[in-house]
């Protein structure tokens, strides 16, 4: 069951608005809105119309049912690849991360690892060193990036990062759009 009066609440107070500022909008008093957010009367179907026209919404926005989105993600829901010719592994630490804007990425490179090549593409990317040191190759010029600094570029040009230590290295990547 929809509980009209909170969803009207927490939409007036999304927007900003108080109880005077919408009841004005509407030419309705304070006093309804109140009535109306706490559940004690029910709007006209013409009033719902313009209660939610004003709140910046619609009836079938409204009434539909809230899946409750996951926002925490654990181990056990990362997927993970290793690539034994690169020495390297990759962990997916957001599932389906293609239906969002960054895709998110631990790569583990072993001594002497290093990404796939990455050719030229649109978007953007960003990387933290968790351990170790690695080299990032960004259209032939090389940056060494040491534990707890980071990188960031424009991905139009041939990227991919290497680990020319003698120990693993770890780094949070992500991209957006994704692309891994």
């Amino acid at each position: 069951m929809v509980d009209i009066g909170k969803k009207i609440r927490a939409l007036r107070l999304g927007n900003g608005l108080t109880q005077d500022e919408l009841a004005s909008r509407l030419e309705l008093t304070k006093g309804y809105i109140s009535q109306l957010e706490n559940n004690l009367t029910s709007p006209s179907i013409q009033t719902l119309f313009a209660l939610l026209e004003v709140l910046g919404t619609n009836i079938h926005e409204f009434f539909a049912n809230e899946q409750e989105i996951n926002v925490v993600f654990k181990k056990e829901d990362f997927f993970e690849k290793e690539n034994d010719d690169l020495k390297h592994r990759i962990s997916w630490i957001v599932p389906n991360a293609l239906k969002y804007q960054m895709e998110p990425i631990i790569i583990n490179l072993e001594a002497g690892g290093q990404s796939t090549i990455d050719d030229p593409h649109n978007g953007e990317e960003f990387g933290y060193v968790l351990e170790g040191q690695v080299t990032l190759v960004l259209n032939k010029k090389r940056y060494i990036i040491k534990k707890g600094e980071t990188f960031y570029y424009m991905a139009n040009k041939e990227h991919y990062i290497v680990n020319n230590g003698n120990t693993n290295a770890k780094v949070l990547w992500i991209s957006t759009p994704p692309m891994f």
